[in-house]
């Protein structure tokens, strides 16, 4: 597993260095967050550019007002909260007040995610992706390591329209290459394969090319893609690889339910159907933990994406087996039909 850096640095931190650099490069990026400031990281820019930082408090759906309004106003808006208040408590501002007109915020909202930990459920956005991806004119983003969500906010900031960028509490490993810039849209294949594509996006990235690790030990080569962007979804890259490898695992920091899981499977099922699975939190809430321990008891480690795997190669194998004595069946019938009825088989049965 290609680890660029040991050093486990967070999204939201890499997220806070970039709008410190945003600032001084475009005096109309203005920054807005709701009383957490210092946890989302935007503390940073406010200390450096006062008068283009506003805290409107623990009042969320003001935020998203006067966002728009600055938006209307010509400025390149970027507000932050945690991402359940970020999206649940706010949709409806979201829907009417910034996707509707189409206007230029970014809504880059950390502490998304199980991993969230000790906070417990009620600050851990398992449905955030699904809220999101269903509003038109919205473009979500999903940064795999600090390196792509330092990137990305720039991207972000150059991208006309409304978007969410979804950062993480919890620091992980940086596995993609710094200074690569960061390409709204496209997903990339950061390890090659044979066998199964795995699809992964944000801290589930870095386990997934552990479990590639694993697996490949025991000489199975799974195709690791990064979709650091959910929507605009990069059917391309998803086809041609499952082309190859004829199965698919997406797995991801959130519910199975609309996110990653539910937009690789809508494009197999128009595009090209294969043996697939979706890992992610089950239709159930968070609960308090360390975030390390809530990983393994939501089973979204590198071991069990490897476990997986393995299941959906043997569900792939006994599949094959039946459509081959299913097609063996047909052809078998078709010539005694035509032996009984006295003409030759037919060769559309074979």
């Amino acid at each position: 597993m290609a680890i660029i850096s040991d050093r486990e640095i967070a999204t939201r931190e890499a997220y806070g260095r970039a709008l410190v650099e945003l600032g001084r490069q475009n005096n109309n990026v203005v920054v807005l967050d709701a009383d957490l400031a210092k946890s989302t990281q935007t503390i940073k820019f406010g200390k450096e550019f006062p008068d283009r930082f506003f805290d409107v408090g623990i009042a969320e759906a003001n935020m998203i007002g006067i966002s728009a309004g600055l938006a209307a106003c010509g400025m390149v808006v970027f507000c932050s909260s945690f991402a359940i208040f970020a999206t649940q408590r706010v949709l409806n501002q979201i829907f009417q007040s910034i996707a509707y007109p189409n206007l230029n915020v970014k809504i880059a909202a950390s502490h998304a995610g199980i991993s969230v930990g000790e906070d417990g459920a009620t600050h851990q956005s398992i449905d955030d992706i699904s809220i999101m991806r269903s509003i038109p004119n919205m473009t979500i983003v999903v940064p795999a390591d600090a390196h792509e969500a330092y990137e990305a906010t720039f991207a972000a900031a150059n991208f006309e329209g409304p978007m969410y960028i979804r950062l993480s509490r919890m620091a992980t490993p940086v596995v993609t290459p710094p200074g690569k810039p960061f390409e709204i849209g496209k997903a990339i294949v950061l390890r090659e394969g044979k066998d199964i594509t795995i699809a992964a996006c944000g801290i589930m990235v870095y386990e997934a090319l552990g479990a590639a690790e694993r697996l490949s030990g025991l000489g199975v080569e799974a195709e690791v893609i990064n979709f650091n962007t959910i929507k605009p979804f990069d059917k391309e890259t998803l086809i041609e690889s499952v082309i190859k490898t004829r199965a698919a695992l997406t797995v991801e920091e959130h519910s199975i339910i609309g996110g990653l899981g539910s937009a690789v499977a809508e494009a197999l099922c128009e595009e090209f159907p294969v043996a697939m699975s979706r890992m992610g939190v089950r239709d159930q809430f968070g609960q308090s933990g360390k975030p390390v321990d809530l990983l393994k008891h939501y089973k979204l480690t590198s071991d069990d994406i490897a476990k997986e795997v393995l299941r959906v190669l043997e569900t792939r194998r006994k599949a094959n087996e039946i459509y081959e004595i299913s097609a063996s069946t047909r052809s078998d019938f078709g010539a005694l039909k035509a032996e009984n009825e006295g003409g030759m088989p037919d060769e559309s049965s074979n």
